[in-house]
């Protein structure tokens, strides 16, 4: 995962994820929380942040919905059909196939990592032993579905039928807002290493451009930054991560 200067994470092969747009910062949190005794405050004082920290530790979630977050993300399907899992606080719009028929981009793992034959789900760090061979499986299926693809489309095909042979590995693109406790919520999920590595690097993007944006409270939220795939979840994320679990029971 790379960034840069434009607040944009490169992910994976062709992937991103680019911050757009934020509503409210730091003090969004804690004026949201402070106007139930109807105060406000205008400058993040040491005592905010103990205030957030509070917050985040005894799981009082509301005033972490105010802040909102507008982002455009590209991934492919495999990926944004588990990221979709989440809908508490996000909403999403997705470019839509029926409508476009562009060349799309597929998704071409350097590594093809083997099966783990102790786990029902999940994969290995390792790559499989074949891995050259394995690498230029996948490349040829997806050259083979695009020549089809496109095919299809000159016999006249409408791009709403002649998207059925496109691959999971295929790119997609959407613009996602979301509260700063749902992204919490996700990447609490997410980071954890029992997630596929694939989402796991979208995760990580998510939490490094949000850590510049609302220092504090994402501290707070998922604890000490430290290496960026490391997470310390605390109340927050850590309940929602075990009903997550609970709820997906696949795991997918």
């Amino acid at each position: 995962m790379e960034a840069d200067a434009k607040a944009k994470a490169k992910v994976l092969d062709k992937g991103f994820v680019e911050l757009l747009d934020t509503f409210g910062d730091d003090l969004t949190v804690v004026n949201a929380a402070r106007v139930s005794f109807n105060k406000e405050t205008t400058t993040l004082t040491p005592k905010d942040e103990k205030l957030i920290k509070y917050l985040a530790e005894h799981n009082h979630v509301t005033p972490f919905f105010h802040p909102q977050i507008r982002m455009r993300l590209k991934m492919p399907i495999f990926v944004a059909r588990e990221w979709y899992r989440h809908q508490i606080g996000f909403a999403r719009n997705e470019v839509s196939r029926r409508y476009v028929d562009e060349k799309p981009e597929m998704y071409e793992p350097a590594i093809v990592r083997a099966r783990d034959a102790k786990l029902k789900q999940g994969s290995k760090s390792e790559a499989v032993h074949q891995n050259p061979l394995a690498v230029v499986m996948i490349r040829d299926i997806n050259e083979r579905a695009m020549e089809t693809y496109t095919e299809l489309l000159d016999l006249g095909a409408a791009p709403e039928v002649a998207r059925t042979v496109l691959p999971q590995g295929m790119y997609t693109e959407f613009i996602e807002t979301g509260s700063l406790a749902a992204y919490a919520r996700l990447c609490g999920l997410r980071l954890d290493p029992a997630a596929q590595l694939e989402i796991r690097e979208y995760a990580n993007a998510v939490k490094s451009l949000l850590m510049s944006k609302f220092p504090v409270s994402w501290k707070a939220l998922m604890g000490d930054a430290g290496d960026p795939g490391d997470t310390l979840p605390l109340p927050l994320v850590a309940e929602a991560s075990a009903k997550a679990k609970a709820f997906e029971g696949n795991g997918c």
